[in-house]
């Protein structure tokens, strides 16, 4: 059974499942009320070293850049729209896979060109990240976004994050911001490509 988790709380995900090597974590988000523009919400994640930054650019896994160089981390595509049930975008991680130099997989959640379209968070309805084990495929944790984060565009949502002893844990953020997806870009050491 899955964990629902509050701000700021930490769970890990193999003390319990040792086993545990592919996770796939997903964003689910419904749009509030209509806008009569499209309302895209973003899942991106940067993997970084010991220092909070990226070692390449390409460590930066988005709408523009599905795959990292390892193949571990894939990001199955860009859903501009929030339709349907369950996950509205997916990144599949193989924890088993990636190399010792990453040390916490940064998941954040952005507004698509917010500001032109003066839309925020509180906007949007249902939205949550969630951990599943691939291989099982046993929702582990859940991350539920309530209202708390009306007017902001953007929220470092949680991190997966490897100890020394090679337990990984999952950190509920939660922090939000009045930005977009280059702020996270700037702060983490990488430059973004304007979208297509």
């Amino acid at each position: 059974m899955a964990v629902s988790l509050e701000k700021g709380q930490t769970v890990s995900l193999t003390k319990e499942n040792p086993l545990l090597k592919r996770i796939h974590i997903g964003l689910g988000w419904d749009p509030a009320e209509e806008q009569g523009v499209e309302f895209d919400v973003d899942v991106s994640l940067f993997m970084l070293n010991s220092t909070g930054q990226v070692r390449m650019d390409c460590d930066m896994i988005y709408y523009n850049n599905l795959e990292s160089i390892c193949h571990s981390i894939v990001h199955t595509g860009d859903n501009r729209t929030g339709e349907g049930d369950g996950d509205d975008e997916v990144i599949l991680c193989d924890l088993s896979n990636l190399e010792e130099s990453v040390r916490t997989l940064a998941i954040v959640v952005t507004i698509h060109d917010a500001v032109a379209r003066r839309q925020n968070f509180g906007q949007v309805d249902n939205i949550y990240i969630r951990i599943v084990d691939q291989d099982t495929e046993q929702e582990l944790q859940r991350y539920d976004l309530r209202e708390e984060f009306s007017t902001e565009t953007a929220i470092h949502v949680a991190d997966v994050y490897r100890l020394e002893t090679g337990e990984w844990k999952f950190r509920a953020v939660g922090r939000a911001y009045r930005a977009g997806l280059g702020m996270f870009a700037e702060k983490y050491g990488v430059e973004v490509a304007e979208r297509a």
